[in-house]
């Protein structure tokens, strides 16, 4: 049978008025340092598996500071039905607030089927701090098969529209050379910050596999792929302290 399932939070500037969990998602408030209120995902029990639809929704309101993180990585599962599972998280960041997602890897195992959509609404003065990682297989397994899309608006416009599919019934070609080139984890660091109107950051590689890509606005996203997902994480640390300060 499969699962519905959606998970909500509300941030304001003198704490969380709502912080609902539903089915496998539970959503605690944890200990954070300085002026962000911290909130991270539990998962309740396996999910997502074939069929399920699960949700994630944030609202940052004006002012507020919001990080989000999850206690463990997200294993997309095969399930009793062959229909792919469905993920959707909706963030939204009001003006001066500031949302930064930091949650741990999806990891998309053998013979699961996972439908990825994150579509992020930010003020003009907000700012966002976006990671996202995908593991394709489980240690020395084949990978399942994984469809994904980030879009991202500032103040009505659009900033980023990125889809990415690998697995069985990808558009062929997304394990050659041009795409992830053998490699097994793949990932994006996306920066939002008004500030980078006067200093845009410039476009360059950091490292052999993975590049700095300034937007049409003030943002940049760094894109890399790596052998396995620690050597992910830490090309996607490096860079978030070294352009971001951390």
């Amino acid at each position: 049978m499969s699962v519905r399932a959606t998970a909500r939070v509300v941030a304001e500037r003198d704490g969380l008025p709502v912080l609902q969990s539903d089915g496998p998602l539970a959503l605690r408030r944890t200990r954070a340092g300085g002026a962000y209120t911290r909130v991270t995902v539990v998962g309740a029990m396996s999910a997502p598996l074939g069929g399920d639809r699960l949700a994630i929704e944030a609202d940052v309101r004006e002012g507020a500071r919001l990080h989000m993180d999850s206690a463990a990585a997200t294993v997309a599962l095969p399930g009793r039905t062959r229909r792919a599972a469905g993920y959707d998280i909706s963030l939204g960041v009001g003006e001066g607030a500031e949302l930064r997602w930091l949650p741990e890897q999806l990891i998309s195992a053998r013979g699961s089927g996972l439908r990825m959509r994150t579509g992020v609404q930010l003020a003009a003065t907000a700012r966002l701090v976006l990671r996202e990682e995908q593991i394709l297989g489980r240690h020395g397994e084949e990978t399942g098969t994984l469809a994904t899309r980030l879009t991202v608006h500032r103040a009505g416009r659009p900033l980023l529209d990125q889809e990415l599919s690998f697995g069985p019934g990808a558009p062929g070609g997304w394990d050659g050379g041009a795409v992830l080139g053998g490699h097994r984890a793949v990932g994006q660091l996306l920066v939002v910050d008004p500030g980078f109107d006067d200093r845009p950051p410039e476009p360059r590689r950091l490292g052999e596999t993975a590049v700095l890509t300034p937007l049409v606005g003030p943002a940049f996203l760094v894109t890399a792929v790596a052998p396995d997902a620690l050597c992910l994480r830490r090309l996607l640390d490096a860079a978030l302290i070294d352009l971001a300060g951390g």
